[in-house]
């Protein structure tokens, strides 16, 4: 079985969906031998931010219409995410990032590494409200995880990560992805949002037919 997963760091519903993600492999690992692999791709809900990003509270309020509508949307994905086992700090994001630093990031990367510094970006931005558009807010997160650091710092200084974010875009645009997230199991079926892992599971099992 293979996920192949669109998201972008910046998506509280990203984060959200990946934590149900995990429950149903969980789920699914109870009742299959058959392996799960899960690759990570980039998405960008709003790719003409400048590369410092916008200030998170002007940038929600002219994209919910108002503080009220901003208020009510903030409110209820800290409840969705506190349901699943996750904490949403907004009152500590300062910033709505461009996330292009982030997910060339997560391009160097090994497979196996990958998961760790997704859910590691997710943590900094959403709970530490760090600014994920920093350079230096990667290398400490590589470090936290005993990752080389060191590497990871040149290599994005270098502009590693590029090709592989842009044909990532590319192909989210010809699959016609439009919101995040987005699910595709085994090229079979898709799925876009955050639904409960059962319901993932379901696709999962309907997937391997």
């Amino acid at each position: 079985m293979h996920i192949d997963l669109y998201s972008d760091v910046a998506c509280p519903w990203c984060r959200i969906g990946k934590q149900n993600l995990a429950r149903a492999l969980e789920l699914w690992a109870e009742q299959n031998d058959e392996p799960v692999t899960v690759a990570y791709h980039a998405f960008q809900l709003d790719p003409d931010l400048p590369e410092e990003g916008r200030a998170f509270d002007e940038a929600m309020m002219r994209k919910m219409g108002g503080p009220e509508s901003m208020k009510r949307v903030v409110e209820h994905v800290t409840g969705a995410g506190a349901a699943v086992g996750l904490t949403f700090r907004f009152d500590r994001v300062g910033k709505m990032p461009n996330t292009r630093l982030a997910h060339r990031f997560v391009a160097l990367l090994q497979d196996e590494q990958k998961e760790a510094v997704v859910d590691a970006l997710f943590k900094s931005y959403f709970e530490d409200g760090s600014d994920v558009t920093q350079l230096d807010e990667m290398v400490a997160i590589a470090e936290r995880l005993g990752l080389d650091a060191a590497d990871i710092r040149t290599r994005l200084e270098q502009g590693e990560g590029e090709e592989s974010v842009e044909a990532d875009l590319k192909r989210a645009r010809q699959i016609g992805v439009t919101g995040v997230p987005f699910f595709v199991f085994n090229n079979r079926y898709a799925l876009s949002g955050a639904y409960p892992a059962e319901e993932l599971l379901g696709l999962m099992g309907g997937a391997r037919v």
